[in-house]
């Protein structure tokens, strides 16, 4: 070593100046893995909200549904019905929806009330759609002029009226299909065969009673009683009474009815529900009926419910409705009077809007159309 050379001690040294790392990737970490660990724990343990996702669903044409014997091959355009997907959704599907313009949410209790099941809700809504079904053929074939005809399968006692004839003897369920040996079909029938006597009148009923621990059992009795005063108290407690007018004391609807229509149609709706096809249904089986093309050759889009006198109602979804029709590639809507401004809202410049309140209304919509 040369003289005058300091001499320092290894563990003397100073230690060189420490690197501090950055913060923001460990926050970044940390907020990724509470994101991670949020996600996985909505799809691993899905949390249901109480809201229905509304949003476009199939698009159809009617002719695939709809069959008619002997039919005029003339329709060269389209006919469809529309319809909207629900579903129960988690919260990652609740914060999707709030981001897509063409979803709704719906409260579950404004779909399925409080009480239904899901399974219930399936069978009202296939129930609905079977009612809209015969609706759209009595109202196509007696537009067309067809005549179609009822076969009744008696008057259906609902109740009966304390203190009355019926009381005791008569029973909820019973069905009267017969008056004095008289038959009858329908309530109205009743009636009149029942209307006219007297108090202290004796008379014979023949009606059917279904066992209430075996429905398939049904017996046949004839029921013989003596009419008292006509005596009635109304809704509003009012009593309304006629001591020369006999009464059996009982309230009657209209049994089982069932409609025959002159030509066989069968509407295959398949899993469909609800009862919103109908207006497009009843198009559909005037235009197989008629010689000439109800839509000109053009693509036809519409939703509605139909009621037995030709009348169009309100449906849900209009605005899901509507995206599926443009989306279709339909040229025209028809739409519900009700659900006109659901529908404006939606369509913007993409489609023709048509408002109708009835059949006639469609019909003369499409009348007026050039051929494509």
């Amino acid at each position: 070593m040369e003289q005058g050379q300091p001499v320092i001690d290894p563990i003397d040294q100073p230690d060189p100046p420490r690197r501090r790392l950055p913060v923001w990737p460990f926050v970044l970490a940390g907020f990724m893995l509470l994101v991670g660990s949020f996600v996985f724990a909505v799809v691993a343990v899905p949390i249901s909200m109480p809201y229905y996702a509304m949003s476009p669903g199939p698009v159809s044409d009617v002719s695939d549904y709809v069959e008619v014997t002997e039919p005029y091959e003339t329709t060269e355009g389209e006919l469809f019905f529309l319809t909207v997907s629900l579903q129960e959704v988690n919260v990652l599907e609740w914060m999707a929806a709030k981001l897509d313009d063409r979803v709704d949410l719906a409260p579950v209790e404004n779909i399925r009330p409080a009480g239904v099941t899901q399974e219930e809700l399936r069978v009202y809504n296939l129930d609905l759609m079977e009612r809209s079904k015969d609706d759209a053929k009595y109202v196509a074939m007696t537009y067309l002029g067809y005549d179609v005809t009822y076969n009744g399968s008696g008057a259906l006692i609902s109740s009966t009226i304390e203190d009355s004839a019926a009381e005791g003897t008569l029973q909820a369920g019973d069905v009267i299909i017969g008056v004095e040996g008289e038959p009858v079909e329908f309530s109205s029938e009743a009636v009149d065969l029942i209307g006219g006597r007297a108090p202290g009148d004796e008379l014979t009923l023949t009606i059917e009673r279904t066992d209430a621990d075996d429905p398939e059992i049904v017996e046949i009795l004839d029921i013989s009683l003596v009419l008292g005063p006509y005596k009635f108290i109304d809704e509003d407690g009012n009593v309304l009474d006629d001591p020369d007018r006999g009464m059996v004391g009982v309230m009657l609807t209209d049994a089982e009815v069932e409609v025959v229509f002159p030509v066989d149609v069968d509407i295959d709706s398949q899993n469909i529900g609800g009862p919103s096809a109908g207006l497009m249904f009843t198009l559909e089986i005037i235009d197989a009926l008629t010689e000439d093309d109800l839509t000109q050759g053009r693509r036809i889009a519409g939703t509605g419910t139909i009621d037995a006198d030709g009348n169009v109602g309100a449906i849900g979804g209009m605005r899901q409705k509507t995206y599926g029709a443009i989306d279709a590639g339909a040229e025209y809507l028809l739409v519900p009077a009700n659900n006109w401004e659901e529908a404006v809202d939606a369509a913007g410049d993409d489609i023709m809007l048509v408002k109708v309140t009835t059949i006639q209304d469609a019909m003369t919509f499409l009348a007026s159309l050039s051929a494509a």
